[in-house]
């Protein structure tokens, strides 16, 4: 009895399948050794363990008596939660629970950071249908500049969905690193000087409970009358504010935040992996999707940045904002207001960014929504 006969997995593994094993071996290891996104990467890390030992039975499988395809459980939870929309829409009802408004209320002008650093997403997308991509392509390879994974995977699924792994690595991979990834650009687009503003926030400033109220509603009405396509991903994640909000669902909102996000990203971490196979991802169009994703956050930052630095020149001393501030822009809530605070406190341990970071980042955290809305609405018109 040969190798074929006894071990059939071995004989049919390729370097390729290798390649993906370590993978998802190295996505483990930052997850448990760096703290980076665990609740996402080693998922997926794992799951892309799963998929590329060949015969794997997590995956679909041609049975050679019957010829007869048997159908694995990443591919049903494929189709049933991401080919629908269902996981990552659920995971906005678990971020919108998150989300507090009322930083934004007390500087709304921080909001407009959350269109300006949505710039790398659009710059992208011209750059990939200049390599030769087509619309719909280049959109959902734009989207990875979101720094919003939810909605990457949204847009991928509906465009793409042939990239729809490499996509999704990239997007959650560069979130868990915009403290690596943020800094040297910042610093590079900053002076001294300028990373020295304090700005004063008011944080006493009391904010209406009513306003809290119906701020996820009018966003929801106003999203849904302007770009249609966006609603779903817009109206989950403010009905997840609005149940935060009300009052009188806080066991709901607790659990949306807990227990739903929790077993959510799980399965949306290995289901995600179903696609990571070694024929669709060890080619050199993964590599270019994978490089056009980090372009994209580069410009993300890169907007959000110059966005404040063009404002200052319009502001009086005492009233200008810390152009770091404005690479908060970005989605990847609360990490980049995080990165933001503490790069301040380094350069002045009596600078406290915190609070406008945050109110930046979540007005980036809505912008980034707004931003894949638009794509929705707009590619099948261009396209």
């Amino acid at each position: 009895m040969g190798l074929a006969e006894l071990m059939p997995a071995i004989a049919e593994m390729t370097w390729q399948h290798l390649v993906m094993i370590t993978v998802g071996l190295i996505l483990i290891y930052l997850a448990i050794a760096k703290n980076y996104e665990p609740t996402l990467l080693l998922p997926m890390g794992f799951g892309a363990i799963l998929v590329n030992i060949p015969l794997s039975s997590a995956i679909t499988q041609i049975d050679p008596g019957t010829g007869k395809a048997v159908e694995g459980v990443l591919n049903i939870f494929f189709d049933a939660g991401i080919a629908t929309e269902v996981f990552p829409l659920l995971i906005f009802v678990a971020i919108g629970a998150m989300i507090d408004f009322s930083p934004l209320f007390r500087n709304p002008s921080l909001l407009l950071f959350g269109a300006a650093a949505q710039f790398g997403i659009f710059m992208t997308m011209v750059f990939a249908a200049l390599l030769g991509y087509d619309i719909r392509e280049a959109a959902s390879i734009g989207i990875i500049g979101a720094a919003d994974g939810p909605t990457s995977i949204v847009v991928a699924s509906r465009f793409a969905p042939h990239m729809l792994g490499a996509i999704s690595v990239a997007a959650y991979s560069y979130m868990a690193l915009v403290p690596i990834i943020q800094p040297p650009v910042i610093k590079l687009l900053t002076t001294r000087k300028e990373r020295l503003i304090r700005m004063s926030s008011d944080n006493n400033k009391r904010i209406s409970k009513k306003a809290l109220i119906a701020f996820p509603i009018v966003i929801t009405i106003a999203a849904g009358i302007i770009a249609p396509s966006s609603l779903a991903l817009i109206g989950f994640l403010m009905f997840g504010n609005l149940i935060r909000e009300c009052g009188v669902l806080n066991k709901l909102s607790l659990a949306a935040q807990n227990e739903l996000s929790s077993l959510v990203t799980i399965l949306l971490g290995i289901t995600i992996a179903s696609t990571m196979t070694a024929e669709r991802f060890v080619r050199l169009d993964t590599l270019i999707i994978i490089g056009l994703g980090l372009f994209a956050f580069v410009f993300d930052t890169f907007g959000g940045v110059i966005f404040a630095k063009f404002l200052n020149l319009f502001r009086k001393e005492g009233n200008k904002i810390n152009p770091m501030v404005g690479a908060c822009g970005i989605s990847a809530f609360p990490m980049s207001a995080r990165v933001i605070h503490q790069m301040g406190q380094k350069e002045d341990p009596y600078n406290y960014l915190l609070m406008p970071a945050i109110s930046t980042n979540v007005g980036g955290q809505i912008g980034s929504v707004v931003a894949g809305g638009i794509i929705l609405t707009l590619v099948p018109l261009l396209a």
